[in-house]
Order: C-alpha cells, then sequence, then structure tokens
C-alpha cells in the first residue's frame, strides 16, 4: 500500500462498514438510523464479517480480495439498486428514506469497484516487486564478497 489512492479506498472501506454496522445495530434495538433498515439483517452481519476477510486481503494487495468484496456487495446492493430504479422508470416518486436507501446501495456498489480498479491498476502488486534501494546490492553478485586462500577461515573465541 504505497499509493495515497489506496490508502484514501481503504479508509472509505473503513468509514462504510462502520456505517453499516450502525445501521445493523440500531436496527436491532428496534429504530432506524436515517430512516435506514437493513435489507436482509443475516446477510448483512455475514457481509460486515466477511469485510474483516476482505480488507486484510486487500491491503495486503491480492485480487481475491477484491473480488469477494465486490460480489458480496453486489449481490446485497445490487437488487435494491435496481428495484428503486425500476421505480423511477415506472413513475414511482421515491419518499426521502427510499431515496437514502438507494445513494448508500449505490454507494456500497461503487466502493467495490474502485477497490477492483485499484487492485488492477497497481504496479507493485506482485509478490516479489522490484525495490530499487535494495536490489542493486542484493541481486548483483559483482557485489559479492569472493572468498580467497587468504581469508581469515579461523574461529576465534570470545571469553
Amino acid at each position: 500500500m504505497k499509493n495515497f489512492s489506496t490508502y484514501l479506498i481503504v479508509m472509505f472501506m473503513v468509514m462504510f462498514w462502520i456505517f453499516r454496522i450502525i445501521v445493523t445495530l440500531s436496527s436491532q434495538f428496534g429504530d432506524s438510523f436515517m430512516g435506514i433498515f437493513p435489507m436482509n439483517l443475516t446477510f448483512e452481519i455475514a457481509i460486515l464479517f466477511a469485510f474483516l476477510l476482505c480488507i486484510v486481503l486487500i491491503v495486503k494487495r491480492q485480487m481475491i480480495g477484491g473480488l469477494i468484496y465486490l460480489i458480496l456487495h453486489a449481490i446485497y446492493f445490487g437488487g435494491d439498486v435496481t428495484i428503486k430504479l425500476n421505480m423511477i422508470a415506472n413513475g414511482q416518486t421515491l419518499s426521502l428514506s427510499q431515496n437514502t436507501e438507494m445513494m448508500i446501495s449505490i454507494i456500497g456498489i461503487i466502493l467495490p469497484i474502485a477497490v477492483l480498479i485499484d487492485l488492477l491498476l497497481d504496479k507493485n502488486r506482485k509478490l516479489n516487486p522490484k525495490d530499487k534501494k535494495t536490489d542493486w546490492f542484493y541481486q548483483n553478485e559483482q557485489f559479492d564478497r569472493k572468498l580467497d586462500d587468504r581469508a581469515d577461515k579461523n574461529n576465534y573465541r570470545t571469553m
């Protein structure tokens, strides 16, 4: 994680995760948070726990973490977005809470897409990235110390 964009995306991921925790907890207490309820409480809790695995994999720059994150959020938030867009296309007006839910669902889809694009565009994602500061020494045989017959091979004891 050397890019500023990666830090920002991970920060937004954590902020969105905390927001979804607050929504889930307020739903458990029988109230809504700004008019937002979880669509499916059990799947919401599963996504919240799966996020912990995904965030570790994304920080380690593993592509599978971004894919899991995108798939889970597309399944969960994609249905809500399509339902709300169909309601708008049919000429129905949405209430304030429905508009807020649709906006949160769109953020829930855009954020994993941004994570996946960031992972795809990152050039330092390889397991053994090139580091110009140290590779000149460790991967260059001309600087290796050659031992000849005059080299001191005694093992001196210190007391």
